[in-house]
């Protein structure tokens, strides 16, 4: 697979669907104008919901007018697209994933996540975030193959738990993407170095879009989308607060070369159950 160009779109997303559509489809055009094949979106791209409000209603994915509308640059410019997520509520669900969806540059969905690690957690302030009461947690690790390269799909506080990203590097993900709403706090202590240990203990690259800056309602979001190469160096990164797209180059051949250099995948054993031994 030859070398290409990827971009990670950060976004300040709001609560009015519309216009987060319109926002997007004006950085993922700049992304193509700039040469990138692969374009990720963030998290929440299309919504983000204002605090002590209710969800805005959503339903089957590919109803939905932000899947439409990438689905439509995709095809007409020949690149694909990953929306970092949206809510998909299918048949009865009570609640829906938060799902990323990866969009082909023929314009068709080429595979889908369901976000496997919800984000519940109360801050030393007395903040709570309870993402299990508004989304039901997903099932499986995904990783799409494709012309571009294996490329596993995970969001936001995935990054947190390692095992997911061994796993797809272990199924052959060269990149891992990461679309990612993180809170202004936890992105300050933890975004940079989580994305970065994910990256080295691999040999993957790291495709990071992230929301950011301040929100309809207060909400404040880290920014600093990064896209960062398999040896854990820093290829691109965006600041706190501006919306905007950056890009870097993509070689999966150089995942190879690294791999091979430390072979940690070869390594990997697979661990039996741990052995507490008493200290008494």
């Amino acid at each position: 697979m030859s070398p290409y160009l990827a971009a990670a779109v950060q976004m300040t997303s709001t609560d009015d669907v519309a216009a987060n559509i319109a926002a997007a489809e004006t950085l993922v055009t700049q992304a193509v104008e700039q040469g990138a094949q692969l374009i990720a979106l963030p998290e929440n791209a299309f919504y983000f919901r204002r605090e002590g409000t209710a969800m805005h209603p959503d339903g089957p994915m590919l109803a939905h007018p932000g899947v439409q509308a990438m689905q439509q640059l995709a095809k007409r410019h020949g690149v694909w697209i990953l929306i970092g997520s949206i809510r998909a509520r299918e048949g009865g669900m009570d609640k829906p994933f938060n799902r990323a969806v990866l969009i082909a540059d023929s314009g068709e969905v080429a595979a889908v996540y369901d976000k496997l690690h919800l984000f519940d957690v109360t801050f030393a302030s007395g903040h709570r975030y309870a993402e299990s009461s508004q989304a039901v947690a997903g099932e499986e690790p995904v990783v799409a193959a494709t012309p571009l390269g294996h490329i596993g799909l995970s969001i936001c506080y995935d990054i947190r738990f390692p095992a997911l990203y061994r796993a797809m590097a272990l199924a052959g993900a060269e990149i891992l993407t990461v679309p990612a709403a993180f809170t202004r706090q936890t992105g300050e202590a933890h975004w940079r170095a989580l994305l970065i240990a994910r990256a080295i203990e691999n040999g993957a690259y790291v495709i990071a879009p992230g929301q950011c800056g301040e929100h309809p309602g207060g909400r404040e979001t880290y920014g600093h989308s990064l896209i960062i190469g398999p040896w854990g160096e820093v290829l691109a990164e965006a600041d706190a607060t501006t919306p905007g797209v950056i890009t870097a180059r993509i070689d999966p051949a150089r995942a190879a070369e690294i791999r091979a250099q430390l072979p940690v995948l070869t390594h990997h054993r697979d661990l039996p159950p741990v052995r507490v031994v008493s200290a008494d």
